[in-house]
């Protein structure tokens, strides 16, 4: 079992782990729980259809809609956040959520060992950062996919990615959210069910006999 440290270091896995999905969901779920009373969870997947290393994070909310879950969801593959509209979108979730604590999602670069590596992690992500693009830092939690190796050619390493890994990359990180949906939501019902336990006796004296 994966378990996230308090020195804040990534959990990170590959997809094709055979517990990838539930490693992973374990680890978002535990963060989700540290999130403040009364926010709302929002989702982000950022990318774009018209690359196909880029595709990862609509490919992820494309997946998420066809799953179990409790988050509002921002990028999909027809409607996705990519760099021309993601300080909008930013804006936009900032004006109509009341106390958004947002899930990042990114596809990223990097070393050939590590192609294929999921990783979940406290903190916002840089969007574009593995092309050189200067955009807006988003997410309270991040969620990366290394789908291809970084260093050179960058645009054209994105272009050139195979859609088969992305894919299955995808649904992995699908697969976790909605398993760290659940979790969450039995995390609440857990807290809630404990409060009451922890009332009644209260009440309940009032009708004692005395």
């Amino acid at each position: 079992m994966l378990n996230l440290h308090k020195d804040k270091e990534p959990v990170r896995i590959s997809y094709n782990h055979p517990s990838a999905a539930s490693e992973l969901g374990s680890s978002i779920a535990e963060l989700l729980s540290e999130r403040p009373a009364g926010s709302n969870i929002v989702v982000m997947c950022i990318g774009t259809d018209r690359s196909t290393g880029d595709a990862l994070g609509p490919l992820v909310g494309s997946e998420l809609t066809e799953r179990t879950h409790d988050f509002v969801l921002y990028g999909t593959l027809d409607l996705p956040v990519h760099a021309v509209n993601l300080e909008q979108t930013i804006a936009r979730v900032q004006r109509s959520i009341e106390q958004p604590y947002i899930i990042a999602i990114d596809a990223c670069l990097g070393q050939v060992a590590n192609i294929g590596q999921i990783s979940v992690a406290r903190g916002a992500l840089q969007p574009g950062a593995g092309v050189h693009k200067q955009l807006p830092s988003v997410g309270d939690i991040h969620i990366t996919g290394i789908v291809n190796v970084g260093g050179f050619m960058e645009y054209f390493v994105l272009q050139n990615t195979r859609l088969s890994i992305v894919f299955r990359m995808a649904n992995v990180i699908a697969d976790a959210l909605s398993y760290a949906s659940e979790l969450h939501n039995l995390h609440l019902s857990h807290n809630a069910n404990i409060t009451s336990r922890s009332t009644i006796p209260r009440f309940s004296s009032l009708f004692k006999s005395k």
